[in-house]
């Protein structure tokens, strides 16, 4: 298969190294590097697939894979003009609950597949990504969730397609809610094995659990334990994205992680205030 992944950060270079074992891959990145270099769980993997600087070098593939930053959608979608042809399938894999809203503006709806990845991974230079453990992908189920499964069958990443993916997508945003204290405190995974700051996670938890039964998401009381037990077991020095885009002075992904808390919150009027002062502080703090 033909697939170009736009945006090969840590989990597209992930993604991107593994797909270039049995499938014809490349990279639409805005500054160029020579090969991706991934160290697995299993193994490192060295890749050297075809690299795109310009959208205007862009032909037709039979896949395309967003793996931007959410609020690079307009960026992304400068590359969608070349890549798509007829029968080209879009998977947008990114945060948040809203992966196909982001795209309708520049693709009919039924074109696009969002997944929801748990695959930790930390880039440390262009190209060259540290992936802590296997992870999986879960898509919507039907043909499209099929086909974007069947591209991964030769590597050890679990891809499911799924009848409950909105809860999956909410569970996901519930964890990634909760990371956001690390972004704010500027420390690891670590840091939730503080009581005072686990308590703080759950807060945030809640208010994301409460907004998702507002929009008939089935999700349970014990997410918030879950998922601290998950942060306390994992690497103490364990950096999630929001982390390491303040850390290096990027923008961080704060409207898909908990600013979509706070909205649509406000649009079923559940109160979500501690998410509300965990946006205005980063916000703030991203000035």
């Amino acid at each position: 298969m033909r697939i170009a992944v736009i945006g090969p950060g840590a989990v597209g270079g992930t993604l991107a190294a593994w797909l270039s074992l049995a499938h014809e891959v490349t990279l639409c990145v805005r500054t160029a590097f020579e090969r991706l270099e991934v160290e697995t769980p299993e193994r490192t993997l060295v890749a050297t697939p075809t690299v795109l600087t310009d959208p205007a070098q862009a032909t037709s593939v039979d896949w395309v894979l967003i793996a931007t930053k959410t609020y690079d959608a307009a960026g992304a979608a400068a590359w969608l003009a070349g890549l798509v042809g007829p029968g080209t399938r879009v998977a947008v894999l990114q945060n948040g609950v809203e992966h196909v809203e982001r795209f309708t503006p520049y693709l009919p709806a039924e074109r696009i597949t969002p997944a929801v990845v748990d695959i930790p991974a930390e880039r440390t230079a262009p190209g060259v990504i540290r992936q802590r453990r296997l992870g999986w992908i879960k898509v919507p189920a039907g043909e499209a969730g099929q086909a974007f499964a069947d591209l991964f069958a030769h590597t050890p990443i679990a891809v499911e397609p799924t009848d409950e993916f909105k809860a999956v997508a909410w569970r996901k945003l519930a964890l990634n809610c909760a990371g956001a204290v690390n972004a704010l405190a500027l420390k690891p995974s670590g840091i939730s094995r503080r009581d005072d700051i686990a308590a703080i996670m759950r807060d945030l938890m809640a208010e994301c659990i409460a907004v998702g039964r507002a929009e008939d998401v089935d999700l349970p009381d014990s997410l918030p334990d879950e998922v601290v037990a998950g942060y306390r077991s994992g690497p103490a020095d364990g950096v999630n994205s929001l982390l390491a885009d303040r850390l290096a002075g990027r923008p961080m992904e704060i409207d898909a992680r908990n600013g979509v808390i706070v909205r649509r919150g406000a649009a079923h009027g559940v109160p979500t205030p501690v998410n509300a002062m965990i946006v205005a502080l980063l916000e703030a703090a991203g000035e």
